[in-house]
């Protein structure tokens, strides 16, 4: 607090804020969510994309994506260690399928008997 306090401050009001001189929330969107669909793009129809990042940055290209504006991206909770989100395209665009999960639904087996 004696540090960052005014940031703080500021980001609790939900100004955005460049903590520690970083990005803003929107610039990581903008650097990060037109890579996400550049490679969606590329997918066969039945194929998958992993991404794999700063739970900060995936929430904020997430909200990009979905066409959230940006004071609700915080709304979309923040991603826990080793968690994932799930979207998938429909008729009318993005759509949020799963956020913040952590479970599988079936175990996973390795090669051992």
């Amino acid at each position: 607090m004696a540090r960052y306090g005014e940031e703080y401050a500021a980001w609790k009001r939900g100004e955005p804020v460049r903590r520690g001189g970083g990005e803003l929330e929107t610039e990581t969107a903008d650097r990060a969510a037109p890579v996400v669909l550049r490679h969606a793009e590329l997918l066969p129809d039945d194929g998958t994309l992993v991404v794999v990042s700063h739970g900060g940055a995936i929430r904020t290209a997430i909200g990009r994506i979905l066409g959230l504006e940006s004071h609700h991206w915080e709304s979309l909770g923040g991603l826990a260690n080793c968690c994932w989100s799930i979207l998938g395209e429909g008729a009318r665009g993005w759509r949020l399928m799963e956020h913040n999960a952590g479970t599988l639904p079936e175990p996973v087996l390795g090669d051992d008997d």
